[in-house]
């Protein structure tokens, strides 16, 4: 079994801390003092422009969130618009920055649980580096648990957190000496010119708010909660960072502000008396909590991007497994743990290593992130529809693009080393193995690929020579739930697969009442693993006997059709299945999804199937051209191809002195798709249902194209499709094919005759209207 979709079980406050828990760690509670000595009392500014950086760049990343709210985040856009070149950069900088900012957080943790406990030394490992490593240990099996364990943790954390920073604030206010910060009015005694360069080094304090869009996939209701939620972290963190560092800088000379535990230094000179040794122990204990946040929130994020790399197959997808029990990427968690190891064990003794590290990997995500949000605008493409989007575009995403790649060139010349090694690794990566192993093409690519009339010649070159060599396999979707109906369904379904060399993907939706919660019935995956497998087993007896390839889905839901689509646009389904059912809408119990859905375009090719018997041998195309008729004739091909059907096209006219034009109309359209060895046959008393209906007796199967009626016209009356299905003795499959539509065509249909509708000539043909159909359900 494979691809069980995370668990939406994050709520805004729980995602917001995660974003505020990552940020407000060592970002407060080790870096001021480093900086400090670098740059002076104005130090405060190198954290606020840091802060402004980072809000630049995260209304792009609220804009993507909304419109992709998938696991990856920062990769899924990137690659998504971008390419998997540009994604194999991307996401692995996004992982490996995040280890490496998680081993800063766990050396951070190490430093500050050596002033509580005496911690051993281990053979080359000194005693900040055991406890790093046990910290590392202890967070990577949180997140082993789950998300809902993660962000229940975060909260609590981030909630003691901000109350004791709280109490230090307020202590030092009262403390706090202008003359302090500035001896003599000199506000920058070092000069201005390390004032970027030191905002390089405390970047790495405001990587959380991206980390929010990477478990965008578990949140609820992501449109609202996402962009609050990323916004909002990063607003309230670098308003907290400015009174602080400010706070700590009016408490104790900058000069003389410690290295390693600066916060706690600050609260002894600011509590009085008796009460300074105390402030210093809560301090330390709030660093513990800072810095234990920021790794469980960066380890978190850092395997849900390897998990998607996984899915997308830019790394290997054995990384790709859920977990039974806690639907968790657990094997993606646990190679991410392992590198944040590896980090501490070799690099641990140079904290600031790991910091910038960590930030300039970061940085260059973060450029290709707003160079994603671009493509994605200017190419209009159809699924990108987010709920939030950036205010003064484009202004914003080039600003952001630009503020990125700046913030390095300031940075010290070993982490533009790196960010040109690393950059080189990837571009390696991806020609060497990616290439030949994924299947996604980004929107940017297929939009060069698909003008070179309009692009530069070096552009569509660029374009060629990136573009991934395995080539996207033709997915067909069969959607089963029922034993009865499964058989012909997944026959179907083999049949389209072989004839376009393609993938099956059975999906068995196992749908749960409302008031059933999902995070229960995650809890159950075992037995429902146990429930699907004679269902799926079977599913890949079938595919055997045709030699076709199958992946199997279980997937746990409250929607039925709803699913269908969704999980159709996650598999990258050019062809989904469907069984029909006689359900109607407004009989279904879910009236309003239902309607939203239905009313909505297509992602895919779709046959419903009405099971009369799987038997292909003798196959009735009734046609007046259109794209639903041209889905019918690649299926009735390949029924011909497969199973050697004897396929009749059927053409319907008004009157007899029309018959000479219609059969050069359906010898043209049979010869133009593959079917010139097809029988033509001409009706000329106009009765379209007439006819088929007499030559479905002479047929084992109809393919049929979809009606043009809209939906709200059918749910008031019969379709000539739904009369045609109910009255003929064979199965029926019909077809239809997705096209844009207005929601005045979706709902109401287009003026004049249904799709199915004979047309006397070739210019008078009529497309067939795409219809949602309502009525097909779950594979039933």
């Amino acid at each position: 079994m494979s691809d069980e979709e995370l668990a939406k079980d994050l709520g805004l406050v729980s995602a917001m801390t995660i974003g505020i828990g990552t940020m407000i760690g060592a970002g407060i509670f080790v870096l001021p003092g480093v900086a400090a000595q670098e740059t002076g009392p104005i130090v405060v500014l190198s954290f606020i422009i840091g802060g402004a950086i980072a809000m630049v760049n995260a209304l792009s990343v609220s804009e993507l969130g909304t419109a992709m709210p998938k696991a990856g985040g920062a990769y899924y856009y990137v690659n998504r618009a971008l390419g998997p070149l540009a994604g194999s950069i991307s996401g692995l900088g996004d992982w490996l920055g995040l280890a490496f900012a998680s081993a800063f957080y766990t050396i951070g943790f190490g430093r500050y649980l050596g002033e509580l406990l005496t911690l051993p030394s281990i053979g080359f490992l000194n005693s900040v580096q055991v406890g790093a490593i046990l910290a590392g240990v202890v967070f990577v099996g949180v997140n082993y648990i789950g998300a809902k364990e993660t962000g229940g943790i975060q909260t609590v954390i981030v909630t003691i957190l901000l109350a004791i920073l709280t109490l230090f604030a307020i202590a030092g206010w009262f403390a706090f000496d202008w003359a302090t910060v500035a001896p003599d009015g000199e506000w920058a005694p070092l000069g201005t010119a390390e004032l970027l360069p030191a905002t390089g080094l405390v970047f790495v304090s405001y990587l959380g708010y991206a980390k929010i869009a990477t478990v965008g996939e578990e949140m609820k209701n992501p449109g609202r909660n996402l962009p609050i939620a990323i916004v909002g972290s990063v607003a309230i963190v670098t308003v907290l960072y400015g009174i602080l560092v400010t706070i700590m800088l009016g408490v104790v000379p900058w000069q003389e502000l410690d290295l390693e535990a600066p916060v706690a230094q600050a609260a002894r000179v600011a509590f009085p008396g008796g009460l300074a040794g105390a402030a210093a122990t809560i301090m330390t204990l709030g660093a513990l909590l800072a810095t234990a946040s920021s790794a469980n929130a960066s380890i978190l994020a850092s395997a849900r991007i390897n998990f998607a790399m996984g899915r997308d197959k830019i790394v290997n997808e054995w990384l790709n497994q859920i977990h039974p029990r806690f639907a968790t990427p657990y094997r993606s968690i646990v190679v991410t743990g392992l590198l944040i190891i590896g980090f501490v064990v070799f690099m641990g003794r140079d904290i600031a290593v790991l910091a910038e590290a960590a930030s300039v990997l970061h940085l260059i995500v973060y450029a290709m992130l707003n160079l994603a949000l671009i493509v994605f605008r200017e190419t209009d493409h159809p699924d990108y529809d987010p709920d939030f989007t950036v205010p003064l575009y484009p202004i914003v995403p080039i600003l952001g693009f630009s503020l990125s790649l700046g913030l390095i060139y300031f940075m010290d010349t070993t982490s533009q080393i790196l960010a040109v090694v690393f950059v080189v690794g990837a571009v390696l990566w991806y020609l060497l193995y990616a290439r030949y192993e994924t299947p996604i093409e980004g929107v940017l690519g297929e939009y060069v690929r698909e003008r070179p009339d309009e692009m530069p010649d070096i552009a569509v070159s660029a374009a060629e020579a990136a573009s991934p060599e395995s080539a996207a396999p033709y997915n067909v979707m069969v959607p089963i739930s029922n034993p009865q109906t499964e058989n012909e369904l997944v026959s179907l379904g083999c049949t389209m697969a072989k004839q376009n060399d393609g993938v099956v993907h059975a999906v068995h939706v196992v749908q749960v009442p409302d008031q059933t919660s999902l995070e229960y019935v995650s809890g159950q995956l075992e037995d429902l693993d146990r429930d699907s497998t004679q269902l799926l087993d079977n599913a890949l007896e079938i595919a055997d006997e045709y030699d076709a390839e199958m992946e199997t889905h279980t997937i746990v839901s409250h929607r039925s059709i709803e699913e269908v689509f969704d999980s159709a646009e996650r598999l990258d389904a050019d062809t989904v299945v469907m069984g029909w059912s006689p359900r109607r809408p407004w009989t279904a119990g879910r009236t309003g999804t239902a309607l939203e859905e239905l009313t909505s375009n297509l992602p895919c090719d779709f046959l419903v199937f009405k099971d009369r018997g799987f038997d292909p041998s003798r196959i009735l195309l009734p046609t007046a051209g259109g794209p639903d008729s041209d889905l019918s004739a690649e299926a009735a091909k390949a029924f011909r191809d497969i199973h050697g059907a004897e396929v009749s096209v059927l053409h319907v006219v008004d009157e007899d002195t029309e018959r000479a034009k219609a059969m050069s109309f359906i010898g043209g359209w049979a010869d133009e798709h593959g079917l010139g060895d097809a029988n033509l046959l001409v009706e000329t008393d106009g009765d379209i249902e007439g006819a088929i209906r007499r030559a479905s007796e002479d047929h084992s199967m109809i393919l049929i194209g979809a009606t043009g009626r809209g939906l709200l016209t059918r749910l008031l009356g019969d379709s000539l499709v739904f009369d045609v299905i109910d009255e003929v003795d064979c199965s029926v499959v019909l077809s239809e094919r997705p096209s844009k539509r207005s929601l005045r065509q979706r709902l109401f249909g287009r003026s004049g005759s249904e799709g199915t509708k004979a047309a006397t000539s070739d210019d008078e043909q009529q497309e067939a209207e795409p219809l949602a159909d309502e009525s097909a359900a779950e594979g039933s």
